[in-house]
């Protein structure tokens, strides 16, 4: 289907409903305030990338392995490998918490936004604290640490589903978890599978930020300018650098007016 950069239920600030905001959202006014406001206001969003199926498959894989262990109220075997105090975390509403477009929710009424967050799993120590878990899937010979630019964004992940998990009333640790699987290349031959590695990372966040940044994204939605880009903003840019090329013949169709024709080298074969 052809992409028409439209998107439905765009932020209307006369509406008294609750506008739904997810946590990628919050993640795109962090980049980009720009590609946030044509996004939730105007209905202009960027193309859309490809479907990382591969990731996908992994992350389905990796919630069935811990729902086994999540059924038997035991450990998973990495959680022992690693000392963590914890078991998967059973709970009737770990479906929706997981599911795209719902995820765990909570109405900031400050700014009358619902803040939504779709988490991939949920584990629980024996103090009663709830540990927010992500699994990633790369392919990499590179030693593996949150250190990397890109993914600072991973850790605004966590630390913004602990918030929506403290809001909802659950006693959340600081501490969460990213269970990361790592594509092997050295093996001789693919042979119709791809094995991996897999490590547990933890991290300690913090929610300190979190309160203040919805409210600078509900002032940019409820502004009728389009604000600037960022200065990093790689999509801004690129439709920028479209839009000064395209005025550019303009120009030299104009300026060819005023000069007389050049002549004309006919050939014949």
């Amino acid at each position: 289907m052809a992409w028409n950069g439209k998107r439905a239920r765009l932020y209307d600030p006369t509406s008294p409903e609750p506008f739904r905001l997810s946590r990628s959202k919050l993640e795109l006014f962090v980049g980009c305030p720009r590609c946030f406001y044509l996004d939730r206001r105007v209905g202009v969003s960027r193309p859309e990338g490809f479907p990382f199926t591969l990731n996908n498959a992994v992350d389905t894989l990796l919630k069935k392995e811990f729902d086994i262990h999540r059924a038997r109220g035991e450990a998973h075997p990495l959680m022992k490998q690693y000392g963590i105090d914890a078991i998967p975390f059973a709970h009737e509403k770990l479906g929706e918490w997981r599911e795209n477009f719902v995820g765990v929710q909570y109405l900031y009424t400050p700014a009358n936004l619902l803040i939504t967050g779709a988490v991939d799993d949920v584990w629980i120590n024996s103090a009663g604290e709830l540990h927010v878990v992500d699994y990633k899937a790369t392919s990499t010979t590179r030693e593996i640490t949150l250190d990397e630019e890109y993914r600072q964004g991973y850790k605004r992940q966590m630390e913004i589903y602990q918030w929506l998990l403290r809001q909802n009333g659950f006693k959340v640790s600081r501490v969460g978890y990213f269970v990361y699987v790592n594509g092997k290349t050295d093996r001789k031959a693919f042979d119709g599978k791809l094995e991996f590695d897999v490590q547990i990372i933890s991290y300690r966040g913090n929610n300190d930020w979190i309160e203040d940044l919805i409210k600078k994204a509900h002032r940019c939605l409820a502004t009728n300018a389009i604000p600037k880009a960022s200065a990093g903003c790689r999509y801004c840019a690129y439709t920028d650098a479209v839009k000064n090329t395209e005025q550019k013949p303009a120009r030299k169709k104009a300026a060819k007016k005023s000069s007389p024709p050049e002549p004309t080298l006919e050939m014949n074969f």
